[in-house]
């Protein structure tokens, strides 16, 4: 008995639940999807990242916007009175206080007849425009793609289900994958370099790409979510899904009345919920009977705030909503954005955001790398899209980093054509021009480290040395040194 137990362990050792036969074609399809949508992933994932330093990049577009550490409750009601005289009769007032996770106060004016504004609030409640058009159109890439917002927003949700579908089909497909999670094979065959960067960096942060892509994947698409609950429980009312998580308006007054005192307001939501602090103001049809004001709070342990008080006209309390009084569903669904985007910590969660969001860029354009490579490797090379591959991974931070510096010359330029224009044009000379893919790579990260080194100086020369500008000349800087070396092995 004794020899035979040793021998029953080893017959009894863990192996891999799917079978050789289903693990090809696992990965047969992992590559299928990933070769399918892999421009439009990494397009969504380089902006995503960036994204994620939205409030920076304002900031670094608006550099004489105040970023105040606190705003008194009188203040934030100079500054309500004053947004109420620019915006738009039937636009949404939205004042962000500052916090633990955001440095300043921003008010915003939203609605459908004219387009957003955003001002920073300085300290005595006074308004300063923040127009920053490249942050905006950043934040519209990503989120739509500059597409109409139904159709945009669809592609990209349709990209979150590529993505998620290709990490559940990448693990599965590799089962070795967590075994070797700290095996590289640095400085030999291009290919098993790429394969082992592109498998750890898919595990390392496996957690972080997966919550991204469902939560991506989820606000993408919303309106077809809604529109398919609203058929199964509804008969096609999407007014009542909405009316699940939306209070419905009260009916329509529009007798003028004036704004009641926020900073009294601001005291009742305090007396109301003394756990939390107010974290947002947000003032519907203000300047009418049927105005409604939302003050949400934020407490210290919680991802999102959670309590809201909500006031009429008159400032009469309406209603009120604490942790204890919402369903764990409704809990979930008001995280999924700040999840998401990484808007819920401070500096430090937006930096860890930003080296994962890079990960997951490494991860998506290595993939392609890896597969134009055993092409190659077989004896059936593609240099076209070799070459095209190379202009999309280092094409697109080169055309971000052309149309930051049009912005910041000609804030009125047309952007996202502007966009269009240059990566149709990158695209298509790649596909055109007689070069070797990875001589064209180094030649676009070249000019990439070059123009990130003059985007920061020229910024500094014009309105001052800011962080974000230190950051740009040592990233680009770090990249033309890191480049140099592989330009000479390229040419030897």
């Amino acid at each position: 008995m004794t020899e035979q137990t040793p021998r029953n362990t080893r017959s009894k050792q863990w192996r891999w639940p799917l079978s050789p036969e289903t693990v090809r074609a696992v990965l047969s399809s992992h590559s299928v999807l990933g070769l399918a949508f892999a421009a439009v992933i990494y397009l969504v994932c380089l902006t995503g990242t960036l994204v994620v330093f939205s409030p920076d990049l304002q900031h670094w577009e608006v550099p004489q916007a105040p970023v105040v550490p606190s705003l008194s409750d009188r203040a934030a009601g100079r500054a309500v009175l004053l947004a109420e005289r620019q915006a738009a009769p039937d636009a949404t007032l939205s004042l962000s206080l500052p916090g633990p996770a955001r440095a300043g106060a921003t008010l915003m004016a939203y609605g459908n007849k004219r387009a957003e504004q955003t001002w920073a609030v300085a300290p005595d409640g006074a308004l300063v425009p923040m127009d920053a058009p490249w942050t905006e159109f950043l934040l519209h890439l990503h989120v739509n793609l500059h597409l109409p917002r139904s159709w945009g927003g669809f592609i990209v949700g349709l990209t979150g289900v590529a993505l998620l579908s290709s990490l559940v089909s990448g693990i599965l497909a590799h089962p070795r994958v967590v075994r070797d999670a700290f095996h590289l094979r640095l400085g030999g065959s291009r290919r098993l370099q790429e394969a082992d960067l592109h498998n750890r960096l898919g595990v390392w942060a496996l957690p972080f790409h997966f919550t991204l892509a469902l939560t991506g994947a989820l606000l993408g698409l919303s309106t077809l979510i809604v529109a398919a609950l609203a058929l199964l429980l509804y008969r096609g009312d999407t007014q009542k899904v909405y009316g699940l998580f939306i209070d419905p308006p009260p009916p329509a007054d529009a007798r003028a009345v004036p704004m009641p005192d926020i900073a009294a307001l601001l005291v009742i939501a305090r007396a109301r919920t003394p756990e939390a602090a107010p974290q947002t103001v947000s003032i519907a049809r203000h300047g009418r009977a049927d105005m409604r004001i939302t003050i949400n709070s934020a407490r210290p342990r919680l991802l999102v705030p959670q309590d809201e008080v909500q006031f009429d006209a008159h400032g009469t309390v309406l209603a009120e909503e604490h942790p204890a009084d919402l369903a764990l569903g409704t809990k979930v669904l008001g995280g999924i954005g700040q999840v998401h985007f990484g808007w819920f910590g401070g500096a430090a969660v937006r930096v860890a955001y930003g080296l994962l969001g890079l990960a997951l860029c490494v991860v998506t354009s290595s993939g392609v790398t890896i597969w134009l490579a055993r092409r190659r490797d077989r004896g059936r090379a593609a240099p076209q899209w070799e070459r095209i591959w190379a202009a999309v991974c280092w094409g697109q931070p080169l055309v971000l980093m052309i149309t930051a510096m049009i912005a910041m010359v000609a804030p009125r330029a047309p952007l996202p054509i502007t966009w269009l224009v240059l990566t149709i044009a990158i695209v298509a000379g790649a596909a055109l021009v007689r070069i070797d893919g990875a001589r064209l790579a180094v030649g676009l990260r070249r000019a990439l480290g070059a123009g990130l080194v003059a985007l920061g100086l020229v910024h500094a020369a014009t309105v001052g040395l800011g962080p974000i500008d230190g950051v740009l000349c040592l990233g680009g800087a770090a990249l033309l040194a890191l480049t140099w070396p592989v330009a000479r092995r390229s040419t030897a």
